[in-house]
């Protein structure tokens, strides 16, 4: 393929002034198109590729309004980027100091008697924010599911059940939520809570943020002869600008007779560069399948931009779930994820399958996300359900009512963004469908506003009586409460709520015909 076909769509809002950005919005001045927009080959948003370098054409008018948005979000985060993260640092360390000392009475207690306790980033009593709005760390029948997992067969005789077994379902969700907190977190959770192997915690090298910003931890059923190897990446984080930027984003770049995927996905998992569009380039017309050596594949998306101790995410898994195959030879693998760990999640066995990891892929026992964002055009899906479809589905999107992140990047002729997959979507009594797409695909529909905000408030007023409803495990922490009065003003932010995700794995319960 030549380079000139190389086909991306980048909007740069560093390029114009907000008097730029009102133009566009008003008169739709071409020359501010220029200004925000880059893009390459782009049949479907301009006439030919000299538009982007001077007078944009075609449909480009059309997106107007949604660039505008677009780019206004952006400049907002990036005004509050570290507001937002200091807000964020300071609320986890005030969460933390009052858990460590036990409530505000025992804070002034321990103060009075010299016995203060100060929380410690990285230990495993430091618990993030999110760990703190659901508190939840056992699983769901966790003995049971241990017994079944000494079963050799166990794991190809529930891939018939999908989405069937709900103790391997909330086995899932819950290590999507324990992939927010830190290693020592996690590893004190997997080993002695759920009483299964914790394997390994990366912090990935992000080359675009220029910071160790991908997670991911790596867990199996037991040290030896193990018949399960989960994988889970991080969501976004709830204070962190970046995070939320790239689930707004819709820049794309287009794999050669494959589709278009999302670049701030790609750029999450190591595999490419933005201010470097090429990187996404070499990393598909050349051969990125391992050989020998998995350093082949480094230098190859980032060509003398990758140092050696800086690991990218899709490159450090591959390799080390690749040797835990090996060593387990009866084991599936799995991987999970909330919000944008669910779209790393569905991204790392795409690019599996695009690089013909032919023998990694055919011990893939499902991909399960929750909450997860689309990462590309609907010519990608067909050829990813191609691959995870037969001989039974193996690919299951959990979505919950109202939650925003689902619906974006947006589902219409402009953004050409597409779900593909099992969608398996829980209203606000946890009555479960399975639906091709969810409700309101974009959030924003004028029928849909009046009954989100009723939803938020119902969700508000039942978190005060989850506890007396279901049993003690299901009691409502303050943050959770205090998340869901925010749902009152932003309902699809509250909806995305990882309590909601394990209640609905939880209590879910097939719509009657």
């Amino acid at each position: 393929m030549a380079t000139s076909e190389v086909t991306f769509l980048i909007v740069k809002p560093e390029n114009g002034a907000i008097w730029d950005l009102v133009r566009l919005l008003i008169v739709g001045d071409k020359k501010c198109y220029a200004k925000f927009l880059e893009c390459s080959g782009v049949d479907d948003y301009v006439v030919d590729e000299d538009d982007c370098n001077g007078s944009v054409g075609g449909e480009v008018d059309d997106l107007r309004w949604v660039i505008f948005v677009s780019i206004l979000v952006r400049k907002i985060l990036k005004v509050f980027e570290k507001p937002l993260e200091w807000t964020g640092y300071f609320l986890e360390f005030l969460l933390n100091l009052f858990s460590l000392n036990g409530s505000f009475l025992g804070l002034l207690y321990n103060i009075l008697h010299g016995k203060l306790v100060i929380p410690q980033r990285g230990t495993e009593t430091f618990i993030s924010s999110i760990g703190h709005i659901d508190g939840r760390i056992n699983l769901y029948k966790t003995e049971s599911l241990t017994k079944e997992f000494t079963q050799p067969d166990f794991i190809d005789k529930n891939l018939q059940l999908g989405m069937g077994h709900r103790a391997l379902m909330d086995l899932y969700m819950m290590s999507s939520k324990l992939a927010y907190e830190n290693e020592n977190v996690v590893k004190n959770v997997v080993n002695h809570h759920w009483k299964m192997h914790f394997v390994d915690f990366y912090n990935c090298w992000n080359d675009y943020q220029k910071e160790s910003s991908t997670q991911v931890f790596i867990l199996c059923d037991k040290p030896k002869d193990a018949n399960l190897i989960l994988i889970s990446f991080r969501g976004t984080e709830p204070f962190d600008a970046d995070d939320w930027i790239t689930d707004f984003e819709y820049y794309w770049y287009e794999i050669p007779n494959l589709g278009k995927v999302h670049m701030g996905f790609l750029e999450a998992l190591g595999l490419g560069n933005r201010e470097n569009v090429t990187t996404f380039h070499e990393l598909f017309v050349k051969n990125a399948k391992s050989t020998n050596s998995e350093n082949v594949d480094v230098t190859i998306a980032h060509p003398q931009q990758q140092p050696p101790e800086r690991s990218t995410a899709y490159h450090t898994v591959r390799r080390k779930l690749k040797s835990l195959l090996t060593e387990h030879e009866n084991a599936r693998f799995v991987v999970t994820g909330h919000s944008l760990g669910g779209a790393l999640a569905i991204l790392f066995p795409t690019m599996l399958v695009i690089h013909e990891e032919t023998d990694v892929m055919k011990r893939l026992s499902g991909v399960y996300t929750y909450g997860q964002p689309r990462i590309g055009n609907r010519q990608l899906g067909k050829f990813m359900e191609a691959h995870l479809e037969h001989p039974v589905p193996k690919y299951f999107r959990v979505v919950y009512n109202n939650d925003l992140v689902p619906r974006l990047p947006y589902d219409d002729k402009t953004f050409l963004y597409k779900h593909f997959g099992v969608c398996m979507y829980y209203n606000c009594l946890y009555v479960e469908q399975n639906v091709h797409e969810e409700p309101n695909r974009n959030f924003f529909g004028p029928r849909f506003v009046l009954p989100v905000y009723l939803n938020a408030a119902w969700e508000f007023i039942r978190s005060f009586t989850m506890g007396y409803i279901y049993g003690s495990e299901y009691k409502e922490s303050l943050e959770s409460v205090l998340f869901r009065l925010v749902g009152l003003f932003l309902p699809g932010i509250s909806a995305h709520s990882p309590v909601n995700y394990v209640n609905s794995v939880r209590l879910g319960r097939q719509k009657s015909v």
